[in-house]
């Protein structure tokens, strides 16, 4: 019997760079108003949102994620060459097949990295990165380039009351590469898809083939809508609070330490409400980093962690070499958590 050689990569795998794209028109409250009926406060209270960024035409999934790639890439030190995979997380990226990843790793310059796309909502940038740190550890590629970006604008019903302020767009990255100590540890992660129509797209695609006008979303004067995304709020809010602090313990306990080991903690940015639940559920010490760039930028679903990564370094409210606590949580219901050194 033939044996086949094993892989060899990297001892560890660390984040070596990371990079944020914000499109340039910022959206208040007030432009939300002007299709639901609500006010400012009310927003403000229930998500702590105050603006978010939405995409221009030009402003595509591809060109957010080249930007925001090629500053990851920059930092990390390497050339786009050097590049072995790409890996993006996104639910907005509305073709099918091909990848978009295969067209990000062509825009970037890498030389025929592999490349492919997961959907796992906002849970989808842990993912992504879990898989590029075994892949650095394998030996499958030395340097993995994730990507997490999104054009929720595009999912947007801006009809909807209990979702319509809640969305923005945007795109953030991460180089992995190789580590000499432990720089990304052990994944906490799983599903639980007896929930998963707790937070899904209004109606499949398929529709449209069949034709169904019936089945199609359609506003007050039979005008044809396009898909959403639509949530149970309440019931998002309770299994946020309540089952992803207990993940974020087990992720604390998988890498060997407590909340006061802590420098940063970015959780995913969905709602202000929740952050500040978990902090309280997880008791950090003061001195803890907390990341609360959803009242700026909304929830970027895939992008909201590398975004948020990315503004704490850029403003000094966290440093290389920090240790950070970061999870994700979304559709599916799917969750992934797990501590990193920061870049």
């Amino acid at each position: 019997m033939a044996k086949i050689k094993p892989s060899k990569g990297a001892p560890y795998a660390r984040i070596m760079g990371v990079g944020g794209y914000r499109p340039t028109r910022v959206v208040p409250n007030e432009v939300i108003l002007e299709k639901i009926d609500s006010s400012d406060e009310w927003i403000r209270s229930r998500s702590g949102i105050a603006t978010r960024h939405w995409a221009s035409p030009e402003e595509t999934v591809t060109a957010m994620s080249v930007e925001a790639a090629g500053k990851a890439i920059a930092e990390a030190g390497i050339t786009a060459q050097q590049v072995g995979a790409v890996v993006v997380a996104t639910v907005s990226h509305f073709r099918q097949t091909p990848a978009v990843a295969t067209e990000i790793a062509d825009k970037v310059g890498t030389d025929k990295a592999a490349a492919f796309d997961i959907s796992a909502g906002c849970a989808g940038f842990g993912y992504g990165l879990t898989l590029a740190k075994g892949m650095v550890v394998e030996g499958s590629a030395e340097y993995v380039l994730v990507i997490g970006v999104e054009r929720l604008s595009d999912l947007t019903d801006l009809e909807d009351r209990a979702t319509a302020f809640l969305f923005g767009d945007g795109a953030g990255a991460v180089v992995v590469g190789p580590s000499d100590e432990p720089a990304i540890g052990p994944t906490v992660w799983g599903s639980e898809g007896d929930k998963s129509e707790t937070i899904k797209q209004t109606v499949p695609w398929t529709n449209f083939r069949v034709g169904d006008v019936a089945q199609l979303p359609v506003d007050e004067n039979g005008e044809l809508k396009f898909p959403a995304i639509t949530q149970e709020g309440q019931t998002v809010f309770r299994w946020a609070v309540f089952e992803m602090a207990k993940v974020a313990q087990q992720a604390l306990d998988a890498a060997g330490i407590t909340a006061a080991d802590l420098d940063v903690f970015i959780p995913h940015q969905a709602n202000m409400r929740i952050i500040d639940s978990m902090v309280k559920t997880l008791k950090p010490p003061e001195h803890v980093t907390v990341a609360r760039d959803v009242e700026t930028t909304g929830n970027t679903s895939a992008a909201s962690i590398p975004l948020a990564m990315e503004r704490l370094l850029a403003t000094g409210q966290a440093k290389s070499g920090d240790t950070a606590l970061v999870i994700g949580f979304g559709a599916g219901l799917v969750y992934a958590a797990t501590v990193v050194t920061l870049p």
